[in-house]
C-alpha cells in the first residue's frame, strides 16, 4: 500500500494535510515528531515525508526538531510552514525573526521551475501565516519562490528531493495548493492510487 508520512509538529493543519492526500486515493498517517524514528521510518516504506507547520520558533530550544537523519534517508521531503523553516535551520540556512517581515493571509506568490510547481502559473496567491522566514537556504537548496516580504518563500534540493514552502498548499486559499500537492504525493513522491476494483457481469 502507497502511504505517506504526516510529520506533526503541532500544526493546526496536521488533520487537513492528512486529508488532502488521502483525497487523492494515497494513504497518509499522521505521527507526531517525536514518536518515531528514522529506522521505524526507513522499514515502513514510506513513499514520502510532509513536515506540517507548527506555532514555534526554530531558535526555541524547547521547540520541536527533527533527526536529521530523515533528509539522508532517500525519501523524498517536503516540509510546510515551520516544516521548512527546520530544513533550512537544520541544514545551515539562515532563519531570521523580524515581526516587520511577518505574513499572514492571501499574498502574491511568484514561482520559479521546479517539479513541485508543475503546471502552477509564474504569479498566483497562497496563504501565510508566519513571522519567522528563511533568509538564507542551506548549502545545495535553490530558492523557488517569492513575495513582496519573504525572500525564500519556497526551496529545493531537487537531486535529494527535499523540498521545503513557506505558505500552506492544503488549505482553499493557496490557488494552486491542491495542484502543488499532487506533484510532490503522486509525482516526487511516485505514490500511484489503487485502480478502481473490476466490474464483472454475471451471465
Amino acid at each position: 500500500m502507497e502511504k505517506i508520512l504526516v510529520l506533526d509538529f503541532g500544526g493546526q493543519y496536521n488533520q487537513l494535510i492528512a486529508r488532502r492526500v488521502r483525497e487523492m486515493s494515497v494513504y497518509a498517517e499522521i505521527v507526531p515528531f517525536n514518536k518515531i524514528t528514522v529506522d521505524e521510518i526507513s522499514r515502513a516504506d514510506y513513499k514520502g515525508i510532509i513536515f506540517t507547520g507548527g506555532p514555534n520558533s526554530v531558535y526555541d530550544e524547547k521547540s520541536p526538531h527533527f533527526d536529521k537523519g530523515i533528509l539522508s534517508a532517500g525519501i523524498p521531503v517536503l516540509g510546510i510552514c515551520y516544516g521548512c523553516q527546520l530544513i533550512a535551520y537544520m541544514g545551515g540556512g539562515e532563519i531570521c525573526q523580524a515581526q516587520s517581515i511577518s505574513e499572514y493571509g492571501k499574498t502574491d506568490l511568484t514561482v520559479r521551475k521546479s517539479p513541485l510547481f508543475e503546471g502552477v502559473p509564474e504569479n498566483s496567491v497562497c496563504w501565510m501565516s508566519h513571522t519567522d522566514y528563511v533568509k538564507t537556504a542551506p548549502a545545495g537548496f535553490e530558492i523557488t519562490a517569492v513575495t513582496a516580504s519573504c525572500p525564500c518563500a519556497a526551496l529545493a534540493d531537487e537531486g535529494r528531493k527535499i523540498y521545503g514552502v513557506q505558505f500552506h498548499p492544503e488549505v482553499t486559499h493557496t490557488e494552486y495548493g491542491s495542484r502543488i500537492l499532487e506533484n510532490f504525493v503522486k509525482n516526487i513522491c511516485e505514490s500511484i492510487p489503487p485502480s478502481p476494483p473490476c466490474c464483472f457481469i454475471k451471465r
